[in-house]
């Protein structure tokens, strides 16, 4: 009886926490009793961390939870019935806050921060496991919270920092009054919190000491370092560091949001903070067993908690999201597309660009495998056939009973004629972590293939450091080694002076291209991309119309670039805007800039 209670206790406190109407600066639970029951007992304090591992978003749904991949210039979704279609308009604003992740990051906090104030209380753990666990779970909440504030940063800035202590009951509505914090003061208080973190956080996921499966996904000392390689490469970059287009930007005391002055050391900090992940030890580029660089590459997605995978979420959409990439030939909807700008990023085999490269024509076809494939298509590099699925590519996934042509033109079993929305408008599908195994389109409950979210890698890591450390110390020997080991496992020429590898970029802004390009092809529609053009302020020459071939034409006609659909670029949408109902109840907080 008493567990059954407990058990009431416990879900609603935990759709209180979770509730949508109740925002950042919301009173805590006054129900003294049920709170300190939850943080009497073992069991009820560990569902309460598991509700703040809850706020960890998941990204899956590109179409209508998640703008990052659709929202700029590597993808587009086709249906224009969901949220991302706005966004892509410019149908946004502080009264129309779509996306508006800003209250519930903050439930989020709010919820880390109730556990860290209480969880000492646990006399049954303390008496089970000594101080040891009470630590861990308080480094694990502290982590999260961290994490939590730097989504926040990410999508909105500058951000309000609560502080440790929950807000009081009986607290005055003055005490709720907080303005927005410099972005360099969230950096300092979040990478603080992350070291703080580290010093009991576990190496390997564990609980009581122990690391089975069940405890994937929790916060480690590589997660920690993670985010600061991630937190501290977004300071240093142009956006927040010496951005003197953001002088007008500053709360209504006259504080600074942006910095206006250049610190280089920013860019050795983000350095050393991508080392530090990579000097664990426990991190390895995934490589499948066989060799092969194609299973390698969709290995590192698809082969669960391999040794590049970082941080994962578990529960995640990535089923809905295969459903939602594949073509209708295999059962899916047909609506996750690639644009033509990130098809033409990908480089060729030898290594180089589709410009620099004398293996690239769009003129002619070739018969592969008895199929006719456009010569653009040919001698790309592994990475390209790995992740987009392109018209005439022989492919099986889903319903289908064996390996076909998969086609995009008007009159083909996945074109335009065949259904009155789910076709790509660009042509091409995404085929990077689509799990072909995946059988559960058409409305079926057919065979899912559930694995992890990926959320950092070390491939990402890796990518940090060069960019990082190009911009402290050009030339370091360091830049070539971790870039060519990217393109090593890609299947691809290395640079170098050596025989069959390409000559070095030999400038800083060579390299400085080079590493841009690499992060574009190695971490596409992995949500980097939508950050990475905002952060190096080059959202305006990638942002606007987005193309791909022609979808309303048959045989040779199809291959043509055609505007897909625009992709409108907003020059406040550096940040989103702060919703006008946190602006009403908060009047301290000052809203992002253009909006």
């Amino acid at each position: 009886m008493k567990r059954n209670i407990i058990s009431k206790v416990i879900l609603s406190l935990c759709i209180l926490l979770a509730s949508g109407c109740s925002k950042y600066l919301d009173q805590v639970p006054d129900d003294r009793i049920t709170i300190e029951e939850v943080f009497r007992k073992k069991a009820t304090s560990e569902q309460f961390l598991a509700n703040v591992y809850s706020y960890v978003n998941d990204d899956a749904n590109v179409w209508e939870g998640s703008p990052w991949f659709s929202n700029c210039d590597e993808g587009d979704i086709t249906w224009s019935k969901y949220v991302v279609y706005d966004l892509n308009i410019g149908n946004i604003s502080a009264g129309n806050a779509i996306f508006d992740r800003w209250g519930r990051y903050y439930n989020g906090i709010r919820s880390a921060s109730y556990f860290m104030a209480h969880i000492n209380e646990n006399v049954e753990i303390r008496s089970v496991n000594g101080q040891q666990l009470i630590d861990q779970y308080l480094a694990e909440a502290r982590c999260l919270r961290a994490y939590f504030y730097f989504l926040l940063m990410m999508q909105y800035g500058p951000v309000v920092l609560v502080g440790d202590n929950p807000v009081s009951p009986d607290a005055p509505a003055a005490s709720m009054q907080l303005p927005r914090s410099p972005f360099d003061e969230c950096v300092t208080y979040v990478s603080d919190q992350l070291d703080s973190a580290l010093v009991d956080l576990p190496l390997v996921p564990s609980s009581n000491g122990q690391s089975s499966e069940i405890e994937l996904g929790r916060m480690t000392k590589g997660i920690a370092l993670a985010i600061k390689s991630r937190l501290f490469l977004y300071a240093a970059s142009p956006l927040y560091n010496g951005n003197t287009e953001m002088a007008g930007f500053k709360n209504y005391d006259g504080t600074p949001m942006i910095s206006t002055s250049f610190d280089k050391e920013k860019w050795r900090k983000a350095a050393d903070a991508s080392k530090a992940v990579m000097d664990i030890g426990l991190y390895s580029l995934y490589k499948d067993p066989s060799g092969d660089v194609m299973k390698s590459l969709q290995g590192i997605f698809l082969k669960p908690w391999n040794g590049e995978q970082i941080f994962v979420r578990k529960k995640n959409g990535l089923v809905d999201r295969d459903v939602n990439s594949m073509p209708r030939q295999a059962g899916g909807w047909n609506g996750v597309g690639v644009t033509q700008e990130q098809v033409d990023a990908y480089f060729m085999k030898d290594g180089r660009s589709i410009k620099a490269s004398p293996l690239y024509t769009e003129t002619g076809f070739t018969e592969v495998e008895g199929v006719k494939v456009s010569n653009m298509y040919l001698n790309r590099e592994p990475r390209f056939y790995a992740d987009v699925i392109y018209n005439n590519c022989v492919w099986q996934g889903g319903s289908m009973k064996a390996a076909a042509p998969v086609t995009f033109y008007r009159s083909g079993p996945n074109g335009k004629n065949g259904h009155p929305t789910d076709w790509t408008r660009t042509g091409y599908l995404v085929r990077k972590n689509i799990a072909s195994q995946t059988n559960a389109g058409a409305g079926g409950s057919g065979q899912k293939q559930e694995r992890p979210e990926v959320i950092f890698r070390l491939g990402e890591i890796y990518l940090n450091y060069v960019e990082a450390l190009n911009e402290y110390s050009p030339g370091h020997p360091d830049i070539l080694l971790y870039l060519n080991k990217i393109r090593e496992r890609a299947g691809i020429p290395l640079y170098g002076a050596g025989t069959g590898e390409l000559p070095a970029p030999v400038s800083q802004e060579e390299m400085r291209k080079a590493i841009r390009q690499e992060r574009r092809i190695e971490l596409a529609y992995e949500n980097h991309r939508w950050f990475d053009i905002r952060r190096w302020k080059i959202v305006a020459e990638v942002m606007g119309e987005v193309h791909g071939m022609d979808i309303n034409k048959d045989g040779d006609d199809f291959y043509k670039r055609v505007v897909a659909a625009l992709h409108m670029y907003i020059p406040a949408l550096n940040w989103f805007p702060i919703s006008q109902y946190e602006l009403d109840r908060t009047r301290i907080l000052v809203q992002n800039p253009g909006w």
